[in-house]
């Protein structure tokens, strides 16, 4: 049994699955709230599924990219639970986790999200014969850029300004398959079945090490005057 958490964006979502199945799933507007929102809607999903914690074998959690704080309340409360369950936690791409939705297609799979300053975070993913395989890890580019690189008709998905997928397909034309908004938006159960291939191969994350990706700082703010420090030793 394994806990997905997904609060990368204002769209947040969470799955509890085995490997067989997805036993319950919710997905929705968190805005801002992921703080306020993230462990109240664990604690109603897992008592709508009849799932006790203690019964959890693992942790799959987005790392992004995606907003700062909603990577840092997702991440956080992830391995705070791997550490107090001591059961393995892995780290998976918000963007693959939005392409994997796509894999039967066998096209290649381009998950878009807005990354500010009229740029996107993107990356190209492929399903090829059975093997789930990243033809371009997460960056950040233009849609005019990104569309340079797109060589075969490819799907986008994701999170990107309604702009950007019009800008894609005028670039593009019949090689960019571009789902409806409901098709491009990510499941917590995609988020899920992507972390249990990998937990039950043996693989996982540290928890101690685990970090999101966020593909740029965070804003710093400056003060608004100078801080004047005095020396006393004269």
């Amino acid at each position: 049994m394994y806990l997905a958490i997904d609060s990368s964006t204002e769209n947040a979502g969470l799955a509890i699955a085995t490997e067989k199945r997805v036993l319950a799933e919710i997905n929705w507007r968190c805005n801002r709230n992921h703080s306020v929102e993230l462990m109240p809607s664990i604690n109603r999903l897992l008592g709508q599924s009849g799932v006790k914690l203690d019964s959890l074998n693992g942790i799959i959690t987005a790392i992004g990219p995606g907003s700062f704080n909603g990577l840092r309340v997702g991440v956080s409360t992830a391995k705070g639970l791997a550490f107090s369950l001591n059961v393995p936690v892995i780290g998976i791409s918000t963007l693959e986790a939005a392409a994997w939705h796509h894999a039967a297609s066998g096209l290649p799979v381009c998950p878009v999200f807005n990354a500010g300053r009229s740029e996107v975070a993107a990356a190209i993913y492929q399903l090829k014969e059975g093997q789930w395989q990243t033809l371009a890890e997460n960056y950040i580019t233009s849609a005019e850029d990104l569309c340079k690189r797109i060589k075969a008709r490819s799907i986008f998905c994701g999170e990107a300004a309604e702009t950007t997928f019009s800008q894609i397909k005028e670039k593009l034309g019949q090689k960019a398959v571009i789902p409806s908004p409901a098709a491009r938006l990510r499941r917590a159960a995609c988020l899920a079945e992507l972390g249990i291939k990998r937990l039950e191969a043996g693989e996982y994350d540290n928890p101690a090490s685990l970090q999101p990706i966020y593909l740029r700082k965070p804003p710093i703010t400056k003060p608004k005057r100078s801080i004047i420090v005095k020396n006393n030793n004269k």
